[in-house]
C-alpha cells in the first residue's frame, strides 16, 4: 500500500517534476496576492468593490483584444522566452501595488497584470505542449496541476495571514509575490529548451500554416470548451450564494466545501487523466464531465426542500460530483488541444484559444445567477441542459478541428508531433544551443491559470 502511495505521488519523469516545481512556486507567488487581493483593494488601496469590479472587467477585456498578437509572440520568438519575459514583467509590477492609491492607477496596474499573464499563460501552454513527449504528456500535466493546487493553498496561508496580522502587513505582501515570481523565474531558466526555442544562425522565419483565427473548428472547439468550464461558475459564485440565501445548511459549509474541492484537486488529477491518450478518450472524458456537471445541477436543486443533515450531505455529495467534472474536463484539454492545434503555430493557437475560452464562459455567472436564483428546479434544469449543449458541440467541433489539420497539415507534420521529440533531459544533459551560448534567454517565468 505504501509502495503504491509513494509510486503515485512520484512524478511520471525527471522534467513533469521540474515543471510541478515551477507550478508550485508561480501558484505559491500567485496566491499569496489573490488570497488577500479583495481586502487589499478596499483597505489599502481605498476602492469600493464596485471599482474593484470595474477594474477587473476592464483588465479582462484587455486580455481578450491581445490574446491573438500575444500568441504570434510566441510563435515569434519561442514560447520559453516569452514566458520567461512575463514572469520578470510581473514579477516587477507586483512591486509596484503597495505604492498605488487612487482608481487609474488600480486600473493601469491591472491592466498591465493581465497582458502580461495573458502573455504568459499563452507561452506555457505552448511550452508544455512542445516539451513533453506525447505519452507522458496527460499524466505529467496531471501531477504539475496537483502541484499548482498545492502552491494556491500554500499562497491562500500566506496572504490569509497578512490579513490577521492588519493592513500595514497586507500593504507589503505583494513584495512576497514578487520574490516568488523571481523565483519562478529561475526555475524556468533552468527548464531545457522546446523545440521552438532552439536559436539557429538563420532569422526566425515566420511560422508556417493558417493562422488560427480562420481555422473556424478551432474556436468552436474552445468556444464549447468554455462552456463546460462554466462549473467553475457554479463551484465560486453560484452554488455558495445558494447555500447561503436558499437552504438552512450553515455558512461555514461554503469554506469546507471549497477545502474539499481543493483535497481533491491535488490528490486526485492523475487518477482521473488515466486512459486519456487521443480525441476519442478524451472526448469520453468529456462526456463524464458533462453527466457530473448534470448531477450537480439536480442535487444541488434537491437541497431547496430539504433540511438539516440531509442538506449537508447532499451539498458535499453536490461538490465532490462537481470536482470530478473539473478532473474529467481537465484531463480531456490537455490531450484535445495537442491533438488539434497545428504543431506549427501553437503560440498562435493558445492565443485563440483564450479568445473561444471567453466567449465560452463570459456570460455565465450572470446567467447561470438569474437562473438559479430566480427560476427555482426550472432553472437548474436550463443550466444542466446548456451544458450538454456545450458537451454536443464540443464533440461535433473536435471531430471537425481534426478533418481541418488532416486538410491543411502536412501528414509529416502531425505524424512528428505524435511521435514527440527527442527527450528534453537527453538535451538538459549536453545542453541545447541557447542555454550555453551568448544567445541565453532572459530570466523567466509564469503558469497557466490554468494553468
Amino acid at each position: 500500500m505504501l509502495t503504491a502511495l509513494k509510486r503515485y505521488a512520484t512524478p511520471p519523469s525527471a522534467l513533469a517534476g521540474r515543471l510541478s516545481l515551477q507550478s508550485l512556486i508561480f501558484a505559491s507567488g500567485d496566491g499569496t496576492f489573490l488570497a488577500g487581493s479583495a481586502v487589499f483593494f478596499t483597505l489599502v488601496v481605498g476602492l469600493s468593490l464596485g471599482q474593484v469590479g470595474i477594474g477587473l472587467t476592464i483588465a479582462a477585456i484587455a486580455s481578450f483584444v491581445v490574446a491573438v498578437p500575444m500568441g504570434k509572440l510566441v510563435d515569434r520568438f519561442g514560447p520559453k522566452r516569452m514566458w520567461s519575459l512575463s514572469a520578470v514583467v510581473q514579477g516587477a509590477l507586483f512591486c509596484v501595488w503597495p505604492f498605488i492609491d487612487s482608481f487609474p492607477e488600480y486600473v493601469a496596474l491591472a491592466v498591465a497584470m493581465e497582458v502580461a499573464g495573458t502573455l504568459g499563460g499563452t507561452a506555457h501552454g505552448a511550452y508544455v505542449i512542445d516539451v513533453l513527449p506525447p505519452s507522458e504528456r496527460v499524466e505529467s500535466r496531471a501531477y504539475m496541476y496537483s502541484a499548482l493546487n498545492v502552491g494556491f493553498s500554500v499562497g491562500a496561508f500566506i496572504g490569509g495571514g497578512a490579513i490577521a496580522f492588519g493592513t500595514d502587513v497586507l500593504r507589503w505582501a505583494p513584495a512576497l509575490s514578487a520574490v516568488l515570481f523571481l523565483a519562478n523565474s529561475v526555475a524556468i531558466l533552468r527548464l531545457p529548451d522546446a523545440s521552438h526555442d532552439v536559436r539557429t544562425s538563420e532569422p526566425r522565419a515566420k511560422p508556417e500554416g493558417i493562422p488560427a483565427i480562420r481555422n473556424r473548428a478551432w474556436i468552436a472547439v474552445t468556444a464549447f470548451t468554455g462552456v463546460m468550464w462554466t462549473n467553475q461558475v457554479l463551484l465560486h459564485t453560484v452554488i455558495p450564494v445558494w447555500l447561503v440565501t436558499e437552504t438552512d445548511a450553515p455558512k461555514v459549509l461554503v469554506a469546507i466545501l471549497f477545502g474539499t474541492n481543493t483535497v481533491m484537486c491535488i490528490v486526485l488529477p492523475r487518477l482521473a487523466s488515466r486512459g486519456i491518450h487521443d480525441i476519442s478518450t478524451a472526448l469520453r472524458a468529456v462526456r463524464f464531465s458533462m453527466v457530473f456537471f448534470v448531477l450537480t445541477c439536480l442535487i444541488t436543486l434537491a437541497t431547496h426542500e430539504t433540511v438539516g443533515w440531509l442538506t449537508i450531505v447532499l451539498f458535499f455529495l453536490g461538490h465532490i460530483v462537481l470536482t470530478w467534472a473539473e478532473l474529467f474536463l481537465s484531463a480531456s484539454g490537455w490531450t484535445l488541444e495537442a491533438e488539434l492545434m497545428d504543431p506549427r503555430r501553437r503560440g498562435d493557437y493558445q492565443g485563440v484559444s483564450e479568445l473561444g475560452g471567453t466567449l465560452g464562459r463570459f456570460w455565465a455567472p450572470a446567467v447561470y445567477g438569474f437562473l438559479a436564483m430566480q427560476w427555482g428546479a426550472f432553472g437548474w434544469l436550463t443550466i444542466a441542459g446548456i451544458v450538454v449543449a456545450g458537451g454536443v458541440g464540443l464533440h461535433a467541433a473536435a471531430h471537425a478541428a481534426r478533418r481541418y489539420l488532416e486538410q491543411h497539415v502536412p501528414a509529416d507534420v502531425l505524424a512528428d508531433a505524435r511521435a514527440g521529440s527527442p527527450d528534453p533531459e537527453d538535451e538538459a544533459t549536453t545542453g541545447p544551443p541557447s542555454m550555453l551560448g551568448p544567445d541565453s534567454p532572459l530570466p523567466e517565468s509564469t503558469g497557466d491559470l490554468i494553468r
